[in-house]
């Protein structure tokens, strides 16, 4: 497995896993977009060539502010949400960034305790923040 920027070739791939994971996906143009906006960091983690998963943030001065980690189906349990989890963490750490910061569902126990192995602890919670269904978000922040 490799985590590397997200380059042009790895949208079709990435708004694919967006499609498969979320109720209501980026799109290929949201995803364009972002690759295009300086204040970005996405990383994509790749197999044989293959987009498996990714993670993306914004950078405001000194914040960062994750916008969605994904991994396809067919590879969760194989350590790629870690993995990216970790190059963006690494990557907070040597740009100096004060925290990284994220909504959860509230019932994905899995994402929780993963990014709580990372050292993200619950910061707040956002009432009725997802549809479909209607979930409150747990904001999860990880100070440095």
């Amino acid at each position: 497995m490799r985590i590397e920027p997200m380059t042009a070739a790895h949208l079709d791939g990435i708004a694919a896993i967006e499609r498969e994971c979320f109720a209501h996906p980026w799109t290929r143009d949201d995803l364009e977009a972002a690759l295009n906006n300086d204040n970005s960091v996405f990383l994509a983690a790749t197999r044989n060539g293959e987009v498996i998963g990714y993670i993306g943030a914004e950078v405001i001065i000194d914040e960062g502010y994750i916008y969605n980690v994904a991994v396809t189906e067919k590879r969760r349990g194989q350590g790629v949400g870690s993995a990216l989890i970790e190059a963006l963490v690494n990557y907070a750490k040597r740009s100096s960034l004060c925290f990284l910061t994220l909504e959860v569902r509230e019932s994905n126990e899995r994402a929780r305790s993963l990014y709580g192995h990372f050292g993200f602890i619950k910061a707040g919670e956002r009432k009725a923040y997802y549809t479909d269904p209607t979930e409150n978000a747990v904001l999860m922040t990880k100070f440095f």
